[in-house]
């Protein structure tokens, strides 16, 4: 037996073998995108942004700021009723802002971006790994239908192709959730980053 058809041998039952795994992270992955749509829903529930008690609230707490009255700044902060990301940054703002740790409240602003960066990161990741899962899920069964082909066995082709078929399906309504889930998600964790700036700025106006 010559090197290639060694070689040849290797990476045939290496990419045989993949198959069942790849086939089980797609069920996997799209069984992740149903549970991703309902903690999407359930987000969507929570998400509620009033401008006129954030704009009011604001005033309130820069004019306490400003007066060097950190105490009732912070009670006023802990009034702000925004989308729960904005609201969790601002009673944890509240607590260092009662204290005047300005920097303190910087860090924890961050912190937040972080958390919705690292929200974002579950959908993108499906969003990349599903297709590259579909095409493997499409392409590793290819080999066996086209032995089968050649060989007359339709019953055998037909089993191949609806495997390869069926990953390519599964592996694109994964990545297609994630997307749609990335994409609105972003465009809200602007709008809650965008508040928590103003609130942020409203708090370090102390002249």
């Amino acid at each position: 037996m010559s090197l290639f058809a060694v070689i040849n041998s290797i990476m045939n039952t290496f990419s045989a073998s993949l198959l069942y795994p790849v086939i089980i992270l797609l069920v996997a992955l799209s069984l992740l995108s149903l549970i991703l749509i309902g903690e999407f829903l359930s987000e969507y529930a929570k998400r509620n942004r009033d401008i006129e008690n954030l704009e009011s609230t604001c005033f309130t707490v820069q004019n306490h700021v400003k007066g060097s009255n950190f105490k009732a700044a912070a009670d006023a902060l802990r009034k702000i009723k925004q989308n729960y990301i904005v609201t969790a940054f601002s009673n944890a703002a509240a607590v260092h802002l009662e204290q005047d740790r300005i920097p303190a409240i910087e860090w924890v602003s961050q912190e937040y971006e972080i958390k919705m960066a690292k929200r974002l990161e579950q959908t993108r990741i499906i969003t990349n790994i599903a297709p590259m899962l579909g095409l493997m899920g499409t392409l590793i069964p290819l080999g066996p239908a086209l032995v089968a082909l050649s060989q007359g066995d339709v019953v055998q082709l037909a089993h191949n192709l609806m495997i390869a078929f069926a990953t390519t399906v599964v592996g694109l309504f994964a990545s297609s959730v994630a997307y749609i889930l990335t994409q609105i998600r972003k465009r809200w964790y602007w709008q809650d980053m965008a508040d928590i700036d103003y609130i942020l700025d409203t708090i370090e106006a102390k002249v």
